[in-house]
């Protein structure tokens, strides 16, 4: 999931960039980030303050190109935040914000990003019929399974049943996921103009909106 959200960031590797991480928990992203575009800045947001520790001591080798701050996603205060930034990248938080909120969110990256600016999110969405939501409930299960077999840990997965951390199973209140459609419409509906999904696994995402689309290409002429 990761590597698709970085691999979609429509900006060449040298080029000086603006980017501002929402829900930076403890800096992996965003140490990625940083890593792939060296003459990038980063503000890293997250409303964890032991997250923000972790992030500051994983950034620190980054000096000036990265600073880490509180934010709490469905306040408006941090909204500004967002202008003349390049990029904007979510990870596994705007679930918390309702409908409404989202779209509210996605007006307001499109009304403040530059204008070669893209809005990427790797989030939770909604399945739309009950079995693809026992599908993706399934497949999770079977990839935290083998995430914690990898790394020798099977006690990890047990802890992921015991705690229903699966939404799929055991949806919290606190967790209001959309559909991926609705997503796509209300990014369109905002302002980007072009959006789009490239990655999906287990009830996961990843997509966002652009500020600018690209060039058309030729269309190819049958029997030709």
């Amino acid at each position: 999931m990761v590597e698709a959200l970085l691999a979609a960031a429509p900006f060449s590797t040298n080029e000086p960039l603006k980017i501002l991480e929402l829900g930076s928990g403890e800096g992996l992203i965003a140490e990625a980030l940083l890593t792939r575009f060296p003459s990038a800045s980063l503000t890293a947001l997250d409303g964890s303050e032991s997250m923000r520790a972790e992030a500051t001591a994983r950034l620190a080798a980054f000096g000036v190109r990265a600073r880490v701050a509180a934010f709490d996603a469905a306040a408006l205060d941090w909204w500004d935040r967002m202008f003349s930034v390049d990029l904007v990248v979510s990870s596994l938080a705007l679930h918390h914000l309702n409908d409404a909120k989202k779209q509210y969110f996605y007006k307001a990256a499109a009304e403040r990003l530059s204008p070669r600016g893209a809005l990427l999110i790797a989030d939770l969405v909604d399945p739309q019929h009950p079995a693809t939501r026992t599908a993706a409930a399934a497949r999770w299960d079977a990839l935290a399974r083998r995430q914690a077999e990898a790394i020798g840990a099977p006690d990890v997965f047990q802890r992921f049943v015991d705690e229903q951390w699966n939404h799929f199973r055991f949806p919290d209140a606190a967790d209001e996921p959309s559909g991926l459609l609705h997503h796509l419409i209300w990014l369109r509906h905002a302002g980007f103009a072009a959006v789009d999904c490239w990655w999906m696994d287990a009830g996961h995402a990843v997509f966002g909106g652009f500020k600018q689309a690209a060039a058309s290409r030729p269309r190819l002429q049958v029997g030709s």
